[in-house]
């Protein structure tokens, strides 16, 4: 019986690495940048998006200044990297899941859930239906049919497969949308997940966010593939990659995915190209791994001032009107955290609620001792 060969690993070097590194440069920067798109979008339609896009901005961008404050403890933006998610989840119907990594707190607000809903979490006040038990911009909304961040890398995957499965056991067509980063896609849970979705056909769209790095690490380090939609084929399932920055683009594709899923035809792997112009979290300092000439750089196709350049120039928005969006946007962003930050925190006894049907003994007592302890 002959013997198996075994091959030699290639030893890195740094021509393949350059390689490859100009590879994903080039992913990172799409030729497609006229705005030009198969089907016209309705005006209603471009305006709703460009005003999540703004919102979600805003947010941001008060959040991390809280945080730097100390007014909040933690926070995980998403600036530069909002077409790819408020796009992906216009997409939805009413009856399908977002299952969301700790990013999308922007695919939560265009899915129609209050602005409280969201920031009532990140302070973890009275109103925070959590109690103010998990970290901020760990989110759920059972209204908007949005499942709790799973905060371990990639563990949300197998929780949008199972629910996407048990739809089709069902008999409905309710479809999952699951995002995730392009650090995800070296997990167990990925392949696990794409895996039984292949074999089973379950109804679920996967929304990677290729943004360039997993935290420090680039993606020309994740993977040696040209990009990520290319691993769908492992599993027997259909990879698109889309311009991530492109708004349209996003919601159209995600849209198609979702109307295929929902008629039977299986799952879906979308890669969205963008880029992340801000750290990964208030935690980190991504001086330590990329150039401002880099983010610069990006900065020239982020997606916010793309679209409304060409709200612009096809006369569907005019500037007047784009300043007094931009206005009414800043203000309810203000108004909802005033609202958030005048709640009072959580009473003691909901530390021991929430878990059992009926509480047991044991708690019971830890809560009286807790009641008269805080009365010292």
């Amino acid at each position: 019986m002959p013997r198996a060969r075994h091959l030699a690993a290639v030893p890195a070097n740094e021509r393949a690495t350059d390689e490859r590194e100009r590879s994903w440069q080039r992913r990172r920067s799409p030729s497609s940048q006229s705005g030009e798109h198969p089907s016209p979008a309705p005006r209603a339609l471009k305006l709703k998006l460009y005003r999540a896009m703004l919102l979600s901005r805003r947010l941001d961008e008060r959040l991390m200044a809280l945080q730097r404050q100390g007014r909040i403890g933690f926070h995980v933006g998403h600036r530069g990297e909002e077409a790819a998610i408020v796009g992906a989840a216009a997409a939805l119907r009413e009856q399908d899941w977002l299952v969301p990594c700790y990013r999308e707190f922007g695919a939560l607000l265009m899915r129609g859930a209050p602005l409280a809903t969201y920031l009532d979490q990140m302070f973890g006040n009275e109103a925070d239906t959590g109690h103010g038990r998990q970290m901020p911009d760990h989110f759920h909304s059972r209204a908007q049919r949005c499942l709790s961040v799973s905060a371990p890398i990639g563990t949300q995957l197998p929780h949008a497969v199972g629910l996407a499965y048990a739809a089709r056991l069902k008999g409905n067509d309710d479809v999952a949308l699951v995002f995730f980063g392009d650090g995800a896609t070296s997990s167990n849970d990925f392949h696990a997940a794409l895996n039984f979705a292949g074999v089973f056909r379950a109804p679920v769209v996967f929304a990677c966010r290729n943004n360039g790095y997993a935290i420090s690490l680039p993606s020309s380090r994740q993977t040696a593939s040209d990009g990520f939609a290319c691993k769908a084929a492992a599993y027997g399932i259909r990879g698109v990659t889309v311009d991530g920055n492109d708004v349209l683009a996003v919601h159209r594709a995600t849209r198609a995915a979702i109307e295929a899923a929902a008629a039977g035809a299986g799952p879906t792997l979308l890669e969205l190209v963008t880029y992340r112009l801000d750290a990964h979290s208030s935690s980190d300092d991504p001086r330590a791994y990329r150039t401002d000439a880099e983010v610069a750089e990006a900065t020239t196709r982020e997606p916010i001032a793309r679209f409304q350049r060409e709200l612009l120039a096809s006369g569907e928005l005019d500037a007047a009107a784009d300043e007094a969006l931009r206005a009414e946007v800043a203000a309810e962003v203000s108004a909802a955290l005033d609202a958030a930050q005048a709640r009072s925190k959580p009473a003691l006894d909901t530390l021991f609620e929430d878990v059992y049907a009926e509480t047991p003994w044991h708690l019971r007592d830890a809560a009286r001792d807790a009641r008269e302890g805080s009365a010292d």
